[in-house]
């Protein structure tokens, strides 16, 4: 994934902004305030080709180091807050399963306690942690790459001009990827959290689950992971995008890179708990799914619609995923560009920041 430093990049702003303007960058007005005036001069006069900046201690922009930040950035963001709502996802898919016995989530709550103790609040977080870290790495690592690869592919009038389908393609491209990764321990956590009894969490949950079902019984839900997690993700993203530009555009008065750094990670963090409640609407029925088929041994999806219903496949722990998803991608957002603010690289979404000439 990794571009070299000296080949020009197309720092794609249209990703970034609301508007892509054709006019041509005045080419002498960067030359005087560039330490090469040679470098200036062979830039093309008829777009914005810069070299990404190469300053000693800052990360440059589409390198390799760029994707290994973005995906230490998705780890953290995945990984530690699908490991905090651990309660909640536990109780979401107990309600998912058994309706009978997890009537709400308050009486979900109420059951687990009693049977389990508080301890079990937090039954399977080790393969939460492991699967959506896994998962974290590939999808916001590979969302940064399909990103500028789409961008150069489409040239920067089309990708302007068709950046939603941008974001659309390179999210869906990247959860493609991370659902592999993450497919094992969803299977094993699933399990773990809805079978008591099953096993204490992952180093006896997994291979009691392999010499059940089999090595391949791991991936068994993974076409319905796709079916939940693709949309998603595709909303995650777009969706995101697009209520920051929003923001940036038509609520904050101040360019985006004149704004604190504490205010543009709030707004990841209210872009991203928007986002996530349109995320959890959009893959609730495959989620449903999901739960059911890692669950029962052998059972289809003829089965799971038989069972819960059409009506119940959209509806059947919606309210409590809906706050979960909210809180948790807002909260994803907030980690990711908080960590891409650590390292010296600008958050997220809204206008790019200013360019700087390449130094030679």
């Amino acid at each position: 994934m990794a571009f070299s430093s000296d080949r020009q990049s197309l720092i794609p702003s249209f990703l970034y902004s609301s508007s892509f303007t054709s006019k041509p960058l005045n080419l002498h007005k960067m030359a005087s305030h560039s330490s090469s005036p040679a470098a200036a001069a062979s830039a093309p006069s008829g777009g914005f080709m810069i070299q990404a900046p190469n300053e000693p201690g800052k990360i440059e922009m589409y390198s390799s180091q760029f994707y290994a930040a973005c995906t230490v950035g998705g780890i953290l963001s995945c990984g530690l807050t699908h490991m905090a709502v651990t309660p909640l996802d536990l109780v979401k898919c107990n309600m998912q399963i058994d309706p009978a016995k997890y009537k709400s989530i308050s009486s979900g709550f109420g059951v687990l306690l009693k049977e389990q103790g508080a301890r079990g609040f937090f039954r399977g977080w080790v393969p939460t942690l492991l699967g959506y870290s896994a998962q974290g790495a590939c999808k916001f690592g590979f969302y940064e790459f399909f990103k500028k690869y789409y961008s150069d592919l489409a040239g920067p009038e089309n990708a302007a001009k068709y950046k939603t389908l941008i974001y659309l393609a390179g999210s869906a491209s990247a959860e493609l990827i991370a659902d592999v990764a993450l497919c094992p321990m969803e299977a094993v956590k699933v399990r773990v959290q809805t079978q008591p009894g099953f096993a204490r969490g992952l180093s006896d949950g997994l291979p009691k689950f392999v010499r059940s079902e089999g090595a391949l019984g791991l991936y068994k839900g993974l076409v319905p992971l796709w079916g939940r997690q693709i949309p998603y993700t595709m909303m995650k993203f777009a969706s995101f995008e697009t209520i920051v530009e929003m923001i940036y555009k038509h609520a904050i008065p101040t360019p985006k890179n004149e704004c604190s750094k504490p205010l543009q990670l709030g707004v990841s963090f209210g872009g991203g708990y928007v986002a996530g409640v349109l995320c959890a609407i959009v893959s609730h029925p495959a989620d449903n799914l999901v739960s059911f088929l890692n669950n029962a041994k052998g059972a289809t999806v003829g089965d799971a619609v038989k069972k819960l219903g059409l009506w119940g496949l959209f509806t059947r722990g919606l309210p409590l995923r809906i706050v979960m998803i909210g809180t948790l991608t807002g909260a994803q957002w907030g980690i990711y560009d908080a960590f891409k603010v650590f390292v010296g690289l600008p958050t997220t979404g809204g206008a790019a920041p200013a360019a700087e000439p390449a130094k030679q």
